[in-house]
């Protein structure tokens, strides 16, 4: 019986001790080779700024849609930042029993990424008016969450036995950070005659690192070698999981672990998952390590897809994916 996924302690990490930050290293090493998943406390995050963004993020999902839509995905353009209905992002191909707000580093539209390159997925976010203290609160987590994600993806390095700032000076000097808001209603409510169906299915992450913050209900679900196991719903622990592009770029050492969600509760379940990626113009390429990589393991995974033959650049590999989640705005906005 599986106990479920690893929880470590990283408050070395916001120290200068370098053995503890390499045991708290090898620890996540140890986990993402076996489960893709772990937990960690010790983060330093303030709590109240968890609490403040959930009660923000509730006073806006209690809106309207017809006020909603004021800042719905389809205004944010190329961005790719906004509101979306439930049901409206898909997943393998199915509507997702979700709704969702997407934000992303704040980048002005003077930016040369945006005024010169017009770069997918980077502008300004749209926050609403109706809810004021929103905007402020996600710019300070953006901040904080990804700043925690460094901090991880550096004693991940370690673990590995590279240099402690190998991700920061070759793949997240410049991050792809992609946060989301969703609201997952009761699925006894929104699918009632659907008893099989999931509030979002059986998926992986796209990118390097993603660390998720919960309300408290359950409904995370994580496919481990023996089986499906329910991840606790602790809001006061984050609880990180790898994507694709850390398993090609491992070589298959850190598998990218597929998991779904299912809210059978009786009330609305928020989550907050950031998403910390390669820099838009990263090269997708192995990492430099020792020691031949496990066999592909295309025949086992979710989409029976490899992830071993992916090339060219972070932002190529992610333009394709996203398209897929939302393709009529995909096909109006990104082409």
């Amino acid at each position: 019986m599986d106990r479920g996924i690893p929880v470590i302690d990283v408050t070395p990490l916001r120290t200068d001790d370098h053995a503890a930050r390499s045991r708290v290293g090898h620890a996540i090493d140890a986990a993402c080779r076996d489960h893709g998943f772990f937990a960690i406390t010790g983060h330093g995050i303030d709590p109240a700024l968890r609490e403040g963004l959930d009660r923000a993020a509730r006073r806006f999902f209690a809106l309207p849609d017809s006020v909603k839509q004021a800042t719905a995905m389809v205004h944010g353009g190329r961005a790719w930042r906004g509101w979306f209905p439930l049901g409206g992002e898909l997943t393998s191909g199915r509507p997702d029993m979700k709704e969702g707000i997407y934000y992303g580093t704040e980048i002005g539209p003077d930016d040369p990424r945006v005024a010169d390159e017009h770069r997918p997925l980077h502008g300004p976010n749209l926050f609403p008016t109706e809810v004021p203290e929103l905007g402020p609160l996600v710019l300070e987590w953006l901040d904080v969450v990804t700043a925690l994600a460094q901090s991880v993806l550096a004693a991940m390095a370690l673990g590995l036995g590279l240099p402690a700032d190998w991700f920061a000076q070759h793949l997240t000097a410049d991050p792809t950070i992609l946060f989301r808001v969703f609201r997952y209603p009761p699925l006894d409510i929104v699918a009632p005659s659907q008893p099989g169906q999931y509030s979002v299915a059986e998926h992986t992450d796209y990118g390097l690192l993603t660390l998720l913050v919960q309300d408290g209900c359950p409904g995370l679900e994580v496919k481990s070698r023996r089986g499906w196991i329910e991840v606790p719903a602790d809001p006061d622990v984050i609880v990180c999981n790898i994507g694709d592009m850390l398993d090609r770029m491992t070589g298959g050492r850190y598998r990218s672990t597929a998991h779904r969600v299912r809210n059978t509760a009786t009330r609305d379940r928020l989550s907050f998952p950031l998403f910390l990626d390669p820099s838009w113009d990263a090269d997708i390429a192995a990492l430099p390590l020792d020691g031949p990589p496990p066999d592909d393991d295309a025949r086992s995974r979710w989409d029976r897809s490899s992830v071993h033959e992916l090339t060219g650049t972070y932002g190529d590999y992610l333009l394709a994916k996203v398209a897929k989640v939302f393709p009529d705005l995909g096909s109006v906005v990104l082409e």
